[in-house]
């Protein structure tokens, strides 16, 4: 495909590595040629990377299968999680599930990608519920206002909520930038 219609959330392979893009710009400088900035993710080691892309280049966009998959538990460096349709299970090394796992209870359901047939990387669900398990006590009579205090989920990721929340209250939470969304039933 033309580097043109590179978006984010897509997998290519560029210099025999799998990269996900983050961010694609399409630029015009002047009277200059045009070209594609684009932020990547190489997903076998993590780390980001800004590549220009000249706007004739063509990228190749690999064939990722999506598999819903049920996280069952974290052994040491391991994550382990089960197929729901064939029962199969797999485990993932926590430099591929990084601070993800800050978000996920054991039982969620969540899309592994699999490159020909080995999984590369993890997708959250866009929200998830996690108990409060340690804050501050709650102000009586406070409402929503730009105030917030700390509070430390069972996973132990830390997110700022509104003061009316207190421990032992489920919140829901927001997996692409960890911010409080609102209480959950």
């Amino acid at each position: 495909m033309n580097a043109n219609d590179l978006r984010p959330g897509m997998v290519i392979n560029h210099n025999g590595e799998l990269f996900s893009i983050h961010k694609a710009e399409h630029r015009t400088p002047g009277n200059l040629r045009a070209f594609v900035q684009a932020r990547m993710r190489n997903l076998r080691t993590g780390a980001m990377i800004d590549h220009r892309f000249r706007s004739e280049d063509n990228v190749e966009r690999a064939v990722i299968d999506e598999v819903d998959m049920q996280y069952l538990y974290a052994d040491g460096d391991s994550f382990y999680f089960m197929n729901t349709s064939t029962y199969e299970q797999i485990h993932l090394a926590k430099d591929v599930v990084g601070d993800r796992a800050q978000f996920m209870m054991p039982d969620v359901i969540l899309k592994i990608d699999f490159y020909e047939g080995r999984p590369i990387d993890i997708s959250l669900p866009g929200t998830v519920d996690l108990k409060v398990v340690e804050t501050e006590p709650g102000i009586k009579g406070a409402s929503a206002t730009n105030v917030t205090k700390a509070a430390k989920m069972e996973t132990g990721l830390v997110v700022q909520v509104p003061p009316f929340i207190d421990e032992g209250e489920v919140i829901r939470i927001d997996t692409s930038n960890g911010s409080y969304l609102a209480r959950s039933n």
